[in-house]
């Protein structure tokens, strides 16, 4: 950041929040040509929805609320990367593909698999690590140039 530009909370906020968004779009973009389960495996924003509604949920319901899960957590991160970025500029190491891989990490091979959304690592297939990563760099790197180009307007 430079002399002239001045840290802010909500500045970081704004500009991660809008990266997050076009990263989603990236990635599930990415995901569509190179999809991490083949085989019919549910994706774990739908196995997240039934643990939350507590029943099995009809396609339309399932469908909705899994998208819901998959956009707000994308925008999330995506806002708490920017708000990390506005004060720790090193998280935008590697143009951003460091984050994307942390949040991999974090999500893939951690979170997910100890709620059980998703299987253990170790059962992971190859195909599923391989596109969770490149993924999820891509999500990382569009979110650092939306991000930092969204931030350089907001100054």
């Amino acid at each position: 950041m430079s002399d002239a530009t001045q840290r802010s909370l909500v500045k970081g906020l704004a500009a991660g929040l809008i990266a997050g968004l076009v990263a989603t779009v990236a990635k599930s973009f990415a995901e569509k040509m190179y999809p991490p389960r083949t085989h019919g495996e549910p994706e774990p924003p739908e196995v997240l929805a039934e643990k939350i509604a507590g029943h099995h949920l009809d396609d339309s319901t399932l469908n909705t609320a899994s998208e819901a899960i998959h956009w707000g957590f994308g925008v999330a991160a995506g806002a708490a990367y920017g708000a990390l970025a506005e004060f720790f500029p090193a998280a935008t190491a590697k143009e951003g593909a460091t984050f994307g891989l942390a949040l991999m990490t974090l999500t893939h091979e951690g979170a997910l698999p100890a709620m059980g959304l998703s299987a253990p690592v170790e059962e992971q297939t190859t195909r599923e690590h391989t596109s969770e990563a490149a993924t999820h760099v891509l999500y990382g790197v569009v979110a650092e140039r939306v991000r930092s180009f969204i931030r350089g307007m907001l100054d």
